[in-house]
C-alpha cells in the first residue's frame, strides 16, 4: 500500500528548530511536485513549501528565510528544515507527493501523509 510517513514533529520553544522527514513506501514513475502543507483547527490546509521536479522552490511568505525544503531521491524522502520557529508555525504538517504513478498513467495522482504535529511555545 502506498504510504507517506512523516516524522520529526514535536514541541519546541520559539526560536528553536525542527526537521521534518517524509518517507515514501512507493516510487512514482515521475514526481512532478513534493511539498509540505500545514493545517490548524478551523482553517484550510495551506502550502508551506513546495519543490518541483526541476528544482524550483516556493515558500509561504510567513516562512521565507526560515524554512527549507529538500529531497533525497535515493532515500525516497523529503525534508523540511524549520529554523527560528514562531508560535504561529504551530499546526499539523502534511507532506505531499504528486506525479505520474506509472508510465501509462493519464493523469497525476496525489499522495498525502498522515500528518505530524508541530507545536511552538512562546
Amino acid at each position: 500500500q502506498a504510504q507517506l510517513v512523516e516524522s520529526g514533529g514535536g514541541l519546541v520553544q520559539a526560536g528553536g528548530s525542527l526537521r521534518l522527514s517524509c518517507v515514501a513506501s512507493f516510487r512514482l514513475f515521475r514526481i512532478n511536485i513534493v511539498g509540505w502543507y500545514r493545517q490548524v483547527p478551523g482553517k484550510q490546509r495551506e502550502s508551506v513549501a513546495t519543490l518541483t521536479s526541476d528544482g524550483r522552490t516556493d515558500y509561504a511568505d510567513s516562512v521565507k528565510g526560515r524554512f527549507s525544503i529538500s529531497r533525497d531521491s535515493a532515500k525516497n524522502t523529503i525534508y523540511l528544515q524549520m529554523d527560528s520557529l514562531k508560535p504561529e508555525d504551530t499546526g499539523v504538517y502534511y507532506c505531499l507527493n504528486r506525479g505520474l504513478l506509472t508510465v501509462w498513467s493519464s493523469g497525476e495522482t496525489a499522495y498525502w501523509g498522515q500528518g505530524t504535529q508541530v507545536t511552538v511555545s512562546s
